[in-house]
């Protein structure tokens, strides 16, 4: 039986960065196990495989706003750890990170790898004892304030401080079960909209930035539509794919709607203003202008509003308005046509796609049961939590790593207090 003063279960983003910082204070031994053959896989294929670390918002007040699930919780721990010591941290390490335009935060080398290396070294610097392809079979308390980590291999490890920061994982789950946790019921977030139809889906690769994305769910009550009515309506760049739509608004809208959508099944009306904030009225005294001052023109050819041809085409089919038809001949009702479909085009959707190899889980471990100021259980002592595995999920744009950054660091602090 060996014997550890810390054991951290989970090999990825937030296993490593508690890992380490538990390991640089002085005599704090720590062990980190890892299920898969390689640990960080989910940092090594983020942001397409060049790692979305952070995002470029260091007030906590603004940063929250970005966490459908988590945000009052995250406001104190943000104040402690943010985007700007992450930035700092890894800049320690030799990593430098660029902000792109919509304050997403890269290495500079556009390549994940640098991240798995830089905390792969640091862990190693530290004197974290990493342990690949490693099964936790369950754990058990030893004593008053000791913890049993029972492999599948048989072997038994003994700490008296216990980390889980296994994500979405079954068995994480399972564990925090077995030590007395509940769980806010997991479900999918951050995902795309399957719509059948296709002549969208002929447009595919085809994007409108900004567009406004609204959800309509029927099934709702009135009290929980009211409640919820500003989470399920977002903006920004949306892309028809050949499954139906995705990009920043529809996963935005994901998130904040993540368990509405899981209730009722991912069958929802989705609402779609491929013109952001134009209101109906406004777009049509437009297009009277453009019958005006364009009448010989084909209103195929001529298209008066921000959007491309061959999405104004696929429009004016939708409006059930003829393409070969010139602007004088176009009249005031499929003027009005034209511009519902404009500002309100309403699709089925039919289930939900994946967003690219990524994934995000909206609950987990109830907030209410963990200390923010140590990330310890307030059911288990000696029980620390970082990363997914709480009940925490962001938008798009860095926002999950955060997390994963700032809970680890807490936790790390807490276990060596």
């Amino acid at each position: 039986m060996a014997i550890t003063e810390v054991i951290v279960i989970g090999g990825g983003a937030a296993g490593f960065f508690s890992a380490i910082h538990a390991a640089q204070a002085a005599h704090t031994q720590v062990i980190l196990l890892e299920a898969g053959r390689q640990p960080l896989a989910k940092v090594r294929i983020s942001g397409g495989g060049r790692c979305n670390v952070t995002h470029h918002c260091f007030e906590p007040s603004q940063l929250v706003q970005n966490y459908p699930r988590g945000g009052k919780a995250l406001r104190g721990a943000f104040s402690r750890f943010q985007p700007l010591d992450v930035v700092r941290w890894f800049n320690g390490e030799g990593v430098k990170l660029k902000t792109e335009s919509d304050g997403r935060m890269f290495p500079i080398t556009d390549d994940s790898e640098t991240i798995v290396e830089a905390l792969i070294f640091a862990a190693k610097k530290a004197g974290v004892f990493l342990r690949n392809n490693v099964l936790v079979q369950k754990i058990e308390r030893f004593g008053s304030s000791k913890f049993e980590v029972i492999l599948k291999n048989g072997e038994t490890l003994v700490c008296d401080r216990l980390l889980l920061a296994t994500g979405s994982s079954p068995s994480g789950y399972a564990i925090a079960r077995s030590l007395g946790h509940e769980l806010e019921s997991p479900v999918p977030s951050l995902f795309t909209f399957n719509i059948k139809d296709p002549k969208l889906h002929e447009l595919a690769g085809v994007s409108v930035n900004p567009a406004q994305v609204k959800l309509l769910i029927p099934s709702l009550s009135t009290d929980k539509k009211k409640s919820v009515r500003n989470q399920l309506e977002q903006s920004g760049a949306l892309l028809i794919t050949h499954w139906g739509v995705s990009g920043p608004a529809v996963l935005k809208l994901s998130a904040w709607a993540a368990r509405e959508l899981h209730d009722c099944k991912y069958q929802a009306k989705l609402a779609i203003n491929w013109l952001h904030k134009l209101k109906a009225e406004e777009v049509k005294q437009i297009l009277l202008n453009a019958k005006t001052e364009q009448p010989k023109k084909f209103i195929s050819n001529y298209c008066p509003v921000d959007v491309s041809l061959r999405l104004w085409e696929y429009l004016l089919d939708k409006a059930e308005v003829a393409l070969e038809k010139r602007w004088a001949d176009i009249s005031h009702k499929s003027i009005q046509q034209i511009a519902n479909v404009l500002t309100a085009s309403e699709y089925a959707i039919a289930g939900k796609g994946a967003f690219k190899e990524e994934f995000v889980t909206c609950g987990g471990i109830r907030l209410q049961d963990v200390n923010f100021q140590t990330m310890e259980s307030k059911i288990c002592q000696g029980l620390f939590f970082a990363g997914e595995i709480l009940d925490i999920d962001g938008v798009t744009g860095g926002f999950n790593f955060q997390n994963a950054w700032t809970t680890a660091w807490i936790a790390s602090q807490g276990i060596i207090a």
